[in-house]
């Protein structure tokens, strides 16, 4: 790791991790002792408000937070993967062993953080009910999407997926049963989708929450229908392997897990991000 700076909790812990090597004796935490310093790389809502949150809880327990965020699904997977960053926070668990599958990526999961439920939005009509026949049904182009947004409209009764499919690896070939003949449009960037429901393109768009509230929208508010909590799309914080025990790394996923950070995430977002219970 290029950025991470190891460092001493106590006079006695030392931690080191990957390719780094630089110290600041005695910047935190008293004298003999040093700071680590840990960059996270984030997508911008919600995830890097809650590590802003954060920061200030672990700079007391001698870690020193850099944040770098991001605007897309691509770039904080090969950062973290060359070592410009030290560990991101802006994927789910399928989407991580997606891109592990599709690029070889030596991550693995630290820790996961929340639950951002998927939500379906129309300008057009107040419910899925309404939906004609042959509506246009706008999602991202992202595969791991298509499982999750799949289940979604399973269970919601607008399709059946065939008998025995893993769920959270569906593709649009393993539609069994589209009764109302709905068409599916998956060409579009997922940063993109409020932008296409602002233009009342399409009869209704899946869009994940994070890209919903960065919009100003509200998930709960604003949707048509949305996912259950119980989702198993944990947005987590991923780490290159190994790193996982560091702890710096561990001491972020224990204070995003506190009840503190928990308390802030349902204050600020209403319960259109969730915490997990762990």
């Amino acid at each position: 790791m290029k950025k991470l700076i190891t460092g001493l909790f106590t006079a006695a812990s030392i931690f080191t991790l990957g390719a780094c090597g630089t110290t600041d004796e005695g910047s935190q935490g008293g004298a003999g002792e040093e700071t680590s310093v840990i960059t996270v790389g984030a997508s911008n809502i919600p995830h890097a408000e809650i590590l802003e949150k954060a920061k200030p809880i672990l700079e007391e327990q001698g870690v020193e937070l850099n944040i770098e965020t991001y605007q897309d699904y691509i770039l904080p997977n090969k950062d973290l993967d060359s070592g410009e960053i030290d560990a991101n926070y802006f994927q789910h668990v399928p989407y991580l062993e997606s891109q592990i599958a599709d690029h070889g990526y030596d991550f693995v999961n630290a820790g996961g953080i929340h639950i951002e439920p998927m939500g379906v939005y129309s300008k057009k009509y107040d419910s899925l009910e309404e939906l004609p026949e042959g509506a246009t049904i706008l999602m991202s182009n992202s595969v791991a999407d298509h499982g999750r947004i799949l289940t979604l409209l399973e269970a919601k009764g607008l399709i059946t997926l065939k008998e025995g499919v893993d769920k959270t690896a569906a593709t649009l070939d393993d539609i069994a049963e589209n009764p109302r003949n709905l068409e599916f449009d998956y060409e579009y960037e997922a940063a993109l989708l409020p932008q296409l429901y602002e233009n009342e393109e399409g009869d209704a768009v899946l869009i994940n929450s994070n890209y919903a509230i960065d919009a100003g929208l509200n998930p709960l508010e604003d949707s048509i229908a949305i996912e259950d909590k119980e989702s198993p799309y944990v947005n987590l914080i991923a780490v290159n392997s190994g790193d996982e025990e560091n702890e710096a790394v561990k001491a972020l996923v224990e204070v995003l897990r506190s009840e503190e950070i928990q308390d802030f995430i349902l204050e600020e977002w209403g319960g259109a991000v969730v915490p997990v219970q762990e």
